[in-house]
């Protein structure tokens, strides 16, 4: 029995002395892991306190930063102010000054009216004195004298215009021919007339004379079918290996001539090939004349332009006037009027827009019989360009009168890149004796001191001898000499004959 109890007791002895092991090691573990937390909590609220105190030291000194940049600031703002106040302070006082000035300006004018006023209500009644002296003297009433004047200026200007009317018809049957030479040649590539060769004519070699075979077809329905769709005339003559193309409108024989090249290299000629051809090759002439015209317009900084206007530059490019590409002429024109422009405090891109667009005109797909200028500037009003850049165009030739000095820079720069030697297909020399012929027509007249060939010819001055030429002789005079010059001198566009007569007395005081 001691032995079965002995038995139970051990075990349960051993239990409760395992569990109260374990309570023990619990304890100490539990104790050992408070003793950590408590060090952890300890060191993360030093490091706290560590970045607390590194925080608010950066803020201090970001405060500290901002309230130095706020002051200088401040500091800068403040000279700023001072100096405008100062400026308004000197503006203040030179209003101040034009003031008072413009006061005793006004009084004096004031004074010049009423002393005017008073010299009119004398010069008044000196004048009716003066008319009731000549009616008395006359015997004659105002409305008889009056009827009288009337009557012999009548009879003189029947004379007149009866003599100028025969000149005129003289004149006429003399030079009719060589003036409508003159004008079909300055209105060429616009209008359809005959020319001469050198810029109405392109040639396209061909492989062989065979090839002329070809181009003619069949009863002649290939050069019918490519003149038809081009609108030029291909001349196939006696040349060797050879065809003359022959147009006009400048676009149209580059067409014509692309059509015809790719046609000989491709070898397949015949009316449909000839039509899908042309078709594809206006497409790329009407693409190359408006990237042409946008090209100037990149070049020289343009921009905002009408695409009617693009295109009509691009047709430029295909102009020639005396051997001188028009487009680069006109690009040439505004880069000299913007430097005009800018060496004059002028407005600088309205100079340049007028440069570039002054001949804009002579691109113009128009049958109208203005000339260029008056085209371009019907052009340049419907494309929206400002008022001076209109007047600009239109005014390059004296056509119309200049109303700014932009259009003024226009019509210099124009003569500049005209006149130049090289620039035209006209020798120096010859452009010299056109000048002296000029001056020379003019002086052999009676009465004509000098004269002198200004802008590139396209103006004559003259000066007059006032003893030998009175006032009412000046016109007829300008008139002859007008004449003599259409007769005598072959010339560009319309030159300007300006008269001047003075009458200059000099005496010494002794």
């Amino acid at each position: 029995m001691g032995n079965i109890v002995l038995y139970i007791a051990l075990p349960a002895v051993g239990i409760v002395l395992g569990w109260t092991i374990r309570w023990l090691y619990a304890r100490f573990q539990l104790s050992a892991s408070e003793q950590r937390a408590e060090r952890i909590i300890q060191d993360a609220i030093k490091e706290a306190e560590a970045q607390k105190k590194e925080i608010l030291l950066e803020a201090k000194d970001q405060l500290i930063r901002e309230q130095k940049q706020q002051d200088r600031e401040n500091r800068e703002r403040r000279a700023n102010l001072d100096k405008i106040e100062q400026k308004l302070e000197r503006r203040e006082e030179t209003l101040d000054r034009r003031k008072v000035d413009l006061d005793k300006f006004e009084q004096g004018f004031v004074e010049r009216e009423q002393s005017i006023a008073q010299r009119e209500n004398e010069l008044a009644g000196e004048e009716e004195r003066y008319r009731q002296e000549l009616e008395r003297i006359s015997g004659l009433t105002p409305q008889e004298a009056k009827n009288l004047i009337i009557q012999n200026l009548e009879n003189e200007a029947r004379h007149d215009a009866q003599a100028l009317i025969n000149k005129i018809e003289q004149d006429a049957q003399l030079s009719a021919e060589k003036k409508a030479r003159e004008i079909l040649v300055s209105t060429i590539q616009r209008i359809a007339t005959e020319t001469t060769s050198e810029v109405t004519v392109a040639t396209v070699s061909l492989p062989s004379d065979e090839m002329k075979g070809r181009i003619i077809g069949r009863e002649g329905r290939n050069i019918r079918a490519l003149e038809t769709l081009t609108g030029v005339d291909i001349i196939i003559d006696d040349t060797p290996e050879a065809v003359v193309i022959s147009c006009f409108d400048p676009v149209r024989k580059e067409i014509a001539k692309v059509a015809l090249e790719r046609l000989i290299t491709d070898g397949r000629i015949h009316p449909a090939r000839i039509e899908e051809v042309v078709q594809k090759v206006t497409k790329e002439i009407q693409q190359k004349i408006y990237e042409e015209g946008e090209k100037v317009l990149f070049d020289l900084g343009i921009h905002n332009m009408n695409q009617n206007g693009i295109r009509a530059l691009g047709r430029l490019y295909f102009r020639t006037s005396y051997g001188q590409n028009v487009l680069y002429h006109s690009k040439e024109v505004a880069l000299i009027a913007g430097m005009l422009a800018g060496e004059l405090g002028c407005n600088r891109e309205l100079a340049k827009r007028g440069a570039l667009l002054h001949d804009i005109g002579k691109g113009a797909e128009s049958d109208s019989d203005q000339n260029h200028a008056e085209i371009g500037m019907d052009m340049a009003r419907k494309m929206g360009e400002h008022p001076i850049v209109v007047n600009a165009v239109g005014s390059h030739h004296n056509d119309i009168e200049q109303n700014s000095i932009e259009s003024v820079i226009v019509q210099i720069a124009d003569a500049i890149s005209a006149a130049r030697p090289g620039a035209r297909r006209e020798t120096v020399d010859n452009y010299v004796k056109r000048l002296e012929n000029l001056e020379a027509i003019a002086e052999q007249f009676n009465g004509v001191q000098k004269a002198y060939a200004i802008q590139a010819g396209r103006e004559l001055r003259i000066l007059v001898n006032n003893e030998k030429i009175p006032d009412n002789e000046v016109k007829e005079l300008a008139r002859k000499i007008a004449k003599q010059i259409e007769t005598d001198v072959n010339y560009p566009g319309r030159i300007k004959i300006t008269m001047i007569r003075e009458t200059r007395i000099v005496d010494y005081a002794r």
